[in-house]
């Protein structure tokens, strides 16, 4: 009886292939890493003399931008525009930011001093400080105890539950909540109790309390959803007017950076409603408002549309900038959309008959977002002992 053919040929192959499969088991990168930060670029460009005199010329342009008052055109020194031109080929002039770096106020500040122009805040679309990054880090989420609720409550409970399970989540929403609680507030510091939720708490949970779907008649839930940001405290008492909003936004170079972003990822491209970019990179930049001048919230408990806490009347003869202005948060398709699309995904969430006590999936963000399973992916031990079977068959 003729013996089998070694198998000695398939060596050379497998060994090819062994970096393959042991890089198939690597986890996948959370975060996109900053390719050019800009205190990196400011690095390189003080190592240049050349550089580094038109940088500190353009950073004593800063302070004479003219932005006094919501009535007053603003305007950049002609001279403050040429040094920006003569630092078109620096690293500086495509540099950017990110909103959990360490040093992000010092990061803007550079990249708003060599874009002098963008600095005047023009509502129309424009080039974000920050990096465009993608999260890929899979959803998980603890429904084990979630039996201590009754069944029929409310998805906004069930998430707070959920926030209230994980230590990192429930320690940052009590940090702003008593920041932000009646007999307490100051509202600079809730409003950065605020902004370090939305920061730092993990996307999932973040995203679950302030975008749960709640049924049209459940005023109840859809008043902890409006709750959420503690607007009693976070945001004014009485409606200002929305370019007074706009010009106190302008001056503070992190809600700039947050508005700039919310107009490039949140915007529609036509008439038909085209969104610029997909809309897990709209709800991030909306959600990158709240905590600044320019934080939206839910109008009522009865609906998901949201707006400006801001009024135009008054507005005189900048009636439709102003109006301008409003809309592109209460009549923006590209953000109603999206927050739609994320409150569906978060019913069809709980409309499933979860087994284990850990949910763990990767969503993915498109025109008609559903619950899709994880794509297999082939662990580091599942590839070696792959691996081993097939070599001592050699």
């Amino acid at each position: 009886m003729a013996c089998p053919p070694s198998p000695r040929p398939m060596l050379p192959a497998l060994l090819l292939l062994l970096p393959l499969l042991l890089r198939a088991g690597d986890h996948l990168p959370t975060e996109g890493r900053l390719m050019n930060s800009c205190i990196q670029a400011r690095r390189k460009c003080q190592a240049n003399p050349t550089c580094s005199a038109t940088y500190h010329y353009l950073n004593s342009c800063a302070s004479n931008i003219s932005t006094s008052s919501p009535a007053e055109e603003a305007s950049v020194p002609e001279d403050c525009m040429e040094a920006a031109q003569q630092l078109r080929n620096s690293s500086l002039m495509s540099c950017t930011c990110h909103r959990r770096m360490k040093n992000q106020a010092t990061c803007l500040d550079i990249y708003w001093t060599v874009h002098p122009a963008r600095s005047l805040g023009d509502y129309e679309l424009d080039v974000s400080p920050y990096e465009d990054t993608v999260t890929r880090k899979p959803w998980k989420m603890n429904f084990s105890k979630l039996n201590m609720l009754k069944p029929d409550s409310d998805l906004c409970l069930k998430f707070a539950m959920l926030c209230t399970l994980n230590d990192k989540c429930d320690r940052l929403r009590k940090a702003y909540g008593e920041a932000c609680s009646g007999s307490r507030c100051q509202r600079h510091t809730c409003q950065r109790q605020l902004r370090s939720f939305f920061e730092k708490a993990s996307e999932p949970h973040a995203q679950g309390l302030l975008l749960c779907p709640c049924a049209p008649t459940d005023q109840g839930c859809g008043q902890r959803r409006r709750n959420t940001i503690a607007p009693s405290c976070s945001l004014p008492s009485e409606a200002p007017n929305c370019l007074e909003l706009w010009h106190i936004c302008l001056s503070d170079p992190l809600c700039r950076s947050r508005l700039v972003d919310f107009q490039t990822h949140c915007h529609p491209m036509d008439i038909l409603g085209t969104c610029a970019t997909e809309q897990s990179k709209c709800l991030r930049a909306y959600m990158g408002l709240i905590g600044t001048a320019m934080t939206p919230n839910f109008v009522s408990n009865v609906n998901a549309s949201v707006a400006l806490s801001c009024t135009c009347r008054g507005s005189g003869n900048l009636q439709e900038e102003c109006e301008r202005l409003e809309e592109s948060f209460s009549r923006n398709p590209c953000l109603m959309e999206a927050i739609a699309a994320k409150m569906r995904f978060h019913s069809q969430l709980f409309s499933q008959d979860w087994t284990a006590s850990t949910f763990s999936m990767m969503e993915r963000q498109n025109k008609n977002p559903a619950l899709r399973p994880q794509p297999w992916v082939p662990s580091l031990f599942s590839c070696t002992l792959t691996l081993i079977l097939l070599l001592s068959l050699w």
